[in-house]
């Protein structure tokens, strides 16, 4: 199975949850980003992902966490969950926030957590899926370093106004404050037809 869509999205948090729960691990709550929570929501006309993108992790109250490393309880389980199912390898990720250069230790959007929608899976796995404005934060940047591709399709599907790629962008800049990095914003903010806000990054 190369790609993920809703029904089967569910069904591996379900069965990944009841590993989970067999094994006597810990709760974890995962904060999911990218083309999975793209699906879950809506938010796009995309209809499958190839991975499930965690770009944090969350304490019983919700604040955030590093997901670097994943609990070695969730990677096994992942695991087996994978070869059950036949998913992709790395179906379960920790990919956008890893390493020091990753999106958590760069700091994630204010108000992120207010804006996901939380999801259980049974009594040891919850996942909140990121909202619309935390698509367009990410997917931006994304964007701009791969020169287009599918960041810039779900980005343009995202419909966002003129203020929410403002905002994005400064939010981009604070974590990358090269200024080739700021030339690939504004290309692509011009390619977007939004060369006014391409002249405030």
């Amino acid at each position: 199975m190369n790609r993920i869509d809703d029904k089967t999205l569910h069904e591996a948090l379900g069965l990944l949850a009841a590993r989970l729960e067999m094994d006597g691990s810990k709760p974890v709550a995962l904060v999911v980003c990218g083309g999975s929570a793209l699906v879950v929501k809506r938010l796009v006309s995309r209809t499958t992902t190839k991975d499930v993108d965690v770009v944090a992790l969350a304490d019983e109250s919700g604040g955030l966490l590093d997901p670097e490393p994943l609990p070695p309880d969730l990677v096994a389980a992942a695991e087996q969950t994978r070869v059950d199912l036949g998913l992709p390898a790395n179906w379960l990720n920790n990919g956008p926030s890893r390493g020091d250069g990753g999106l958590y230790r760069a700091g994630l959007p204010e108000g992120l957590m207010a804006r996901a929608e939380k999801r259980s899976y049974g009594n040891r796995l919850t996942v909140y899926f990121i909202g619309r404005l935390d698509q367009i934060h990410f997917k931006l940047p994304a964007a701009a370093d791969q020169g287009g591709g599918r960041h810039l399709d779900d980005l343009l599907g995202l419909e966002p106004t003129a203020a929410e790629l403002a905002n994005a962008a400064r939010w981009a800049r604070t974590y990358d404050p090269s200024e080739g990095f700021a030339w690939l914003l504004r290309e692509l903010l011009r390619k977007m037809g939004h060369g006014a806000v391409a002249d405030r990054v």
